[in-house]
């Protein structure tokens, strides 16, 4: 392992003499300048002597505890990444110490293998800015991913992201569909110490079941028919960074065992392979679903929820977000056109306030692309250009299916399932053309899985090499 700065310092907080002594003698060569304190009280007072690159805290000391430790790393404005460590299957600690501002965790007895690879990735942790740079407009100067917004929701929301992304451990991003769950899964990746390796997203209900397996964990040659040569999976491509599985209660449980797997022995087997590989990912998941309902209906399991679930964000609707729906919408209408000049008028900015979106942010992307396409002046977008009454939303009129039964007679009427087949495929034909034929977006625009996008465009003839 490379060798640190020798000025680099850590701070150890332990009132086990042994494991002090363990721990000094294990950083020490590392070529790292090692602080120890017995308590609380000593960790404060080491905190105001001088500066460090990282601290590492036991969670149950003699006057306090690793979050007493946190909190006075907190209130001295330090920027200094802590881990705790935690007593063996104590998980409920270091889940309430991830939250309160530790980027990781080690449980007793600690390792000593555990403990360099923390230590490594806190290093690189310790040189990164605490936030991106941003321009007046609240735009990333650097070009990074940025949820745009004032509300105290979205602040809120961001300094969890922040937060968050100095952890280690796994984050599951919850959200209607539309919120910004890859936008924000973004965020965490380019904030954390793995943003310089790659982010690989990946949409859980569009992959084929029989594939998945060879898809997740890749393939060696000749382990099935067209199998002409190695192949990595996404685990591999996001080695060093971070894998995003987008609608992971889409998987079925079969890959769901096998992914419980990967993530408890950060090793992973290609399919017709003898040998597993070490696997160095950090997983991000989302869903527009409610995984606890998942669960408790039999088709998420449980153990792989709270390996997902150790940390979570949940998205807020933009409906919920007030007057940040006009910021987002300028910064849409700005990227969109390539002008910093372009705006709304009066009425258009009502308008954005009165309607709910029910699509949130994707919506309201398709709403401003649609108005930019039809106003006279695309830098000044009026209400008429918007069309946000709900008898323009193509998908909502197809809902609203046909005039109601006379009362007590059926004559006229064709047969039922005919009946029902032409409206689901005026619906699918409206949300692919609303979508560009789009079938994923479209897809999560009817709130339905790819898979059963897929499966409807089969049964009704409507394939999709013919669209």
């Amino acid at each position: 392992m490379h060798r640190a700065d020798v000025t680099q310092r850590v701070l150890v907080v332990d009132d086990e003499d042994d494991l002090l002594t363990l721990m000094r003698l294990t950083l020490t060569k590392l070529g790292l300048e090692v602080v120890t304190a017995g308590s609380v009280a000593e960790a404060r007072d080491a905190l105001a002597r001088g500066r460090y690159s990282l601290c590492l805290t036991d969670m149950q000391l003699g006057d306090g505890t690793g979050l007493d430790v946190l909190a006075a790393i907190s209130a001295g404005d330090h920027d200094l990444p802590c881990a705790v460590i935690t007593a063996y299957g104590n998980a409920d600690n270091a889940v309430t110490a991830l939250k309160a501002g530790a980027f990781d965790y080690l449980a007793k007895p600690v390792s000593l293998e555990q403990l360099r690879t923390l230590v490594k990735s806190a290093l690189k942790l310790s040189d990164r800015p605490r936030t991106p740079p941003r321009g007046g407009d609240g735009t990333p100067t650097d070009g990074g991913p940025v949820l745009l917004g004032d509300s105290p929701a979205m602040v809120a929301l961001r300094e969890s992201i922040l937060r968050y992304a100095r952890a280690a451990t796994a984050v599951h991003i919850h959200g209607e569909s539309g919120t910004g769950k890859e936008l924000a899964a973004r965020m965490l990746h380019a904030a954390s110490p793995r943003a310089a390796g790659p982010f690989i997203a990946v949409n859980c209900g569009a992959i084929p079941e029989n594939l998945m397996e060879s898809e997740f964990f890749g393939y060696r040659k000749g382990a099935f028919t067209g199998a002409d040569a190695d192949r990595a999976g996404y685990f591999q491509a996001a080695s060093g960074g971070t894998l995003f599985l987008d609608e992971v209660a889409d998987l079925p449980l079969t890959l769901q065992v096998k992914l419980l797997r990967v993530i408890q022995d950060k090793r992973v087997r290609r399919v017709g392979a003898t040998q597993e590989e070490d696997c160095d990912v950090r997983i991000v998941s989302a869903t527009h679903k409610s995984l606890p309902q998942e669960v408790a209906a039999g088709r998420f399991r449980q153990d792989l929820y709270y390996r997902l679930n150790v940390l979570q964000l949940d998205m807020p609707p933009l409906r919920e977000l007030g007057d940040d729906v006009e910021l987002i919408a300028q910064g849409i209408l700005r990227r969109i056109t390539g002008r910093r000049d372009a705006g709304f008028t009066e009425a258009a900015r009502q308008a954005l306030h009165a309607y709910d979106f029910p699509g949130n942010v994707r919506e309201l992307e398709n709403v401003l692309e649609r108005a930019i396409a039809l106003a006279e002046r695309p830098d000044l977008i009026d209400v008429a250009d918007l069309r946000l009454r709900p008898e323009d939303n193509p998908v909502m009129r197809a809902a609203q299916v046909g005039p109601p039964v006379e009362a007590g007679t059926l004559a006229g009427r064709t047969p039922l399932q005919d009946y029902l087949d032409r409206c689901e495929r005026e619906t699918l034909e409206l949300a692919l053309a609303q979508t560009r034929n789009n079938r994923t977006q479209a897809a999560k625009l009817l709130g339905i899985t790819f898979r059963s996008m897929r499966y409807r465009l089969a049964r009704l003839g409507m394939n999709a090499d013919d669209e």
